[in-house]
């Protein structure tokens, strides 16, 4: 169907009821106050190319902005034609998504005529993922807690129980850890049925036109506000207490055209504890603050992304290997 703007806007504005809905079932059936008081989650729609198209009103940048970027890595390890209804993944990884273990993502395909058209993800924070606990004592991820890679937490449908019992086993509130683990699923449940309903409501057969028309726009509305700073670099720097010793943090912002770049070259090494920061959440934080600063009225998806680039060492603070702290 043309996606003339009137149309546009109503198809925009249900894709934010369904993501609204989907964070909405996930906070009421939540265990912990964390996620339904808190509300220390994210949640969002994404096309099968894994770029995010909407996502809920509620949640932090951290989750969002670094799920957003997320998406590929499941589908690296699971391609999108190799899901079957019923699949759901799982990760916590801090190199793919959010960038601490208790964050646990959630990936759930949406099946409309037998063919995957989107996927629903949120992540959440969970009560316990063992190990030290919520603290900067650790001296490498390893003392951190449960490391989960991306796999499937259903196949087909069916709970895949190991991994239930290998969490269970590891941590120290299990009925409210899987608790959440299974309203994360129902979240994404209930965006998934909404998206269905959307999708025959307009005879749909996929969001993919849809997410290229939103994707697009917002790219351009970014690349528009960017256009209208003067070309440039413009560093800034101060100093952090750290740990051992006070840490240095440096950024230097260069605008060219309709592109910035935000380059963390003067990021110190390392810290032997626990305040080390993987790239994708450095980017995830750095993003939310040209949003706020340049487009805060832009839809944050895929395309408001896109003109911006995020920069650090590798190794450093805040482009951490794997297995610092």
């Amino acid at each position: 169907m043309p996606i003339d703007q009137i149309t546009l806007d109503i198809l925009w504005n249900r894709l934010i009821a369904t993501t609204n809905d989907q964070a909405a079932a996930l906070m009421r059936s939540s265990f912990t106050s964390i996620v339904r008081e808190a509300g220390d989650l994210s949640a969002g729609v994404f096309d099968r190319r894994g770029r995010m198209v909407a996502q809920a009103v509620t949640g932090t940048p951290g989750h969002i902005n670094s799920m957003a970027t997320g998406m590929t890595h499941f589908l690296d390890s699971f391609p999108v034609d190799g899901l079957a209804p019923g699949d759901v993944l799982i990760t916590n990884d801090p190199w793919k998504t959010a960038s601490q273990l208790n964050d646990i993502t959630i990936v759930t395909p949406v099946f409309h005529k037998g063919r995957c058209v989107a996927l629903f993800a949120n992540c959440c924070h969970a009560l316990d993922i063992g190990g030290r606990g919520l603290s900067a004592d650790s001296r490498s991820v390893f003392e951190e807690g449960l490391f989960i890679p991306v796999m499937k937490l259903f196949d087909a449908g069916r709970p895949v129980q190991a991994v239930f019992d290998l969490v269970a086993a590891n941590v120290r509130t299990p009925v409210e850890v899987l608790g959440d683990l299974h309203c994360q699923v129902v979240g994404n449940e209930a965006g998934a049925r909404q998206l269905l309903s959307f999708l025959d409501e307009f005879g749909l057969d996929d969001i993919e036109d849809l997410a290229d028309e939103i994707v697009a726009r917002s790219e351009a509305a970014m690349r528009a506000r960017i256009r209208a700073l003067p070309d440039g670099s413009y560093a800034y720097g101060f100093t952090i207490d750290g740990f051992e010793t006070p840490l240095e943090l440096a950024v230097r912002i260069d605008v060219a055209g309709d592109t910035l770049v935000v380059d963390y070259a003067g990021a110190p090494g390392p810290v032997a504890l626990g305040v080390n920061v993987t790239l994708n959440y450095t980017a995830a934080y750095t993003t939310y603050g040209v949003k706020c600063a340049l487009g805060g009225d832009v839809p944050n998806n895929a395309g408001s992304f896109l003109p911006i680039r995020v920069t650090a060492p590798e190794g450093s603070l805040l482009n951490a290997a794997y297995p610092a702290a």
